[in-house]
C-alpha cells in the first residue's frame, strides 16, 4: 500500500514529481515504488486478459504483461539516454529510468482502470477478435497517455539545458520506436487472450506480426473473412 502511494503525486501534482526527478531527489525511492505499483496494476490486467481462455492462461498473462513492460524498459531506455546525451542533456541514466517508469506506471494505473470495462465486455461478449481489438484499442489509448506524461517529464527536466525544437523531435521518434518495440514485443510473448478454439499454450510461434494479426481481426469484425 505504501508502494500505492506513489500514484496520487505523479497524477496530481507531477509538475513537483518531475522537479524531484531533475533535482534528483529520492529517485531510488521512486523507482521501487513505481515498479511495485506498476507489478500490481499490470498483473491485475495481465489476468483478466487471460481469463477470457482460461485459469491458466490468466496466471500466465498475469505474469508475462509485467515481463513485457519491463523488457520494452530495459530495450529502449538506452536510446532515450544517449540520444538526450546527443542533444547536450545532463541527465544520469537514473534519472532516465525513473522518467521512463513514469509513463509505465501512468500506464499501467490507467490499465487497472480500465480493468471494469473490459470485464464487463469479457462477460457480455462472446466474440474473441471483437474482445482483442478492445484491448488493443485500451492498450493503444493508456500507453499513448503513457508516453505524453514521459514527453512533459523529459521536457521539465531537460527545461535549463536548451536545443528544445531538437528535443521535442528526438522525443517523437523515440515514441514511435517504444510503440514498434512494445507492440512486436507483446507478439512474441503472446498469447495474453488466448483463442477459444486453441488449447492453453504458455508461447505460440513466432510466424506473422501484430499488425498483420490486428487488420485480420478487424476483417472479421466486419465480415470480410474468417481468422483462424
Amino acid at each position: 500500500m505504501k508502494a500505492l502511494a506513489i500514484i496520487e503525486p505523479i497524477l496530481r501534482n507531477r509538475q513537483r514529481f518531475f522537479a524531484e526527478i531533475r533535482d534528483g531527489d529520492g529517485l531510488g525511492n521512486k523507482i521501487g515504488a513505481m515498479v511495485l505499483s506498476s507489478l500490481v496494476c499490470l498483473m491485475l490486467y495481465g489476468a483478466i486478459l487471460g481469463s477470457s481462455h482460461s485459469v491458466l492462461q490468466a496466471l500466465s498473462s498475469a505474469a508475462k504483461l509485467p515481463i513485457l513492460f519491463l523488457f520494452t524498459l530495459l530495450i529502449c531506455s538506452p536510446t532515450l539516454y544517449f540520444t538526450q546525451v546527443l542533444f547536450g542533456s545532463n541527465q544520469s541514466i537514473l534519472q532516465t529510468l525513473t522518467l521512463i517508469l513514469t509513463a509505465i506506471t501512468v500506464t499501467a494505473v490507467l490499465l487497472a482502470s480500465f480493468a471494469p470495462i473490459s470485464l464487463f465486455f469479457l462477460v457480455a461478449s462472446s466474440n474473441y477478435q471483437f474482445f482483442k481489438l478492445l484491448n488493443v484499442a485500451v492498450f493503444g489509448i493508456t500507453g499513448s497517455l503513457g508516453v505524453r506524461f514521459l514527453a512533459e517529464g523529459v521536457r521539465i527536466v531537460s527545461s535549463s539545458e536548451g536545443r528544445e525544437g531538437s528535443r521535442r523531435r528526438m522525443m517523437r521518434l523515440w515514441m514511435l520506436l517504444y510503440a514498434a518495440v512494445g507492440s512486436q514485443l507483446a507478439w512474441t510473448l503472446r498469447p495474453f487472450l488466448g483463442a477459444p478454439s486453441l488449447t492453453f499454450e504458455l508461447f505460440r510461434s513466432l510466424g506473422g506480426n501484430f499488425y498483420a494479426n490486428v487488420f485480420a481481426s478487424l476483417g472479421e469484425i466486419f465480415g470480410f473473412w474468417t481468422v483462424r
